[in-house]
């Protein structure tokens, strides 16, 4: 299953790529599940981020690497791919855009997800889908 959200902010996209860090990607964190960041190396070919979700009764590891990462003039992209998943993920691959629009950036989150099985795909997409649409506020408000 595949999410795309765009979301139009007031920055150009090198001001936008340098503040994807550990503080912004705590701030996007939802407030359910609440998460634990357990590592965070960056943004680039072979860093780690690993997470801890509490669902209150219990709790899932998350751990993904970064696969690509590339600067030209147009954008600046990373993609991190699932490696140890919660048990209601088989496939996670999210790819972060940052499209150069001149005095301003567009974010694009692009999300390619399964569940274990297909029915379970289609039951997990709106909560991922709102957990994306959940971070268009905060980029809107951090790169004002």
């Amino acid at each position: 299953m595949k999410i795309n959200i765009s979301t139009k902010v007031n920055q150009d996209y090198l001001s936008v790529k340098n503040g994807f860090d550990e503080t912004l990607f705590t701030e996007l964190s939802p407030p359910f599940p609440p998460v634990k960041l357990k590592q965070f190396d960056g943004s680039e070919v072979g860093d780690i981020v690993s997470l801890e979700l509490n669902f209150l009764l219990f709790k899932q590891d998350w751990t993904s690497e970064i696969t690509e990462s590339d600067t030209t003039a147009k954008e600046y992209f990373f993609v991190d791919i699932g490696v140890a998943l919660p048990f209601f993920l088989k496939k996670w691959r999210h790819k972060h855009r940052i499209l150069n629009v001149g005095d301003h950036a567009i974010i694009k989150d692009e999300v390619e997800f399964s569940g274990p099985f297909g029915i379970a795909t289609f039951l997990l997409y709106p909560a991922i889908y709102l957990q994306f649409l959940y971070r268009k506020p905060i980029y809107r408000k951090i790169f004002s």
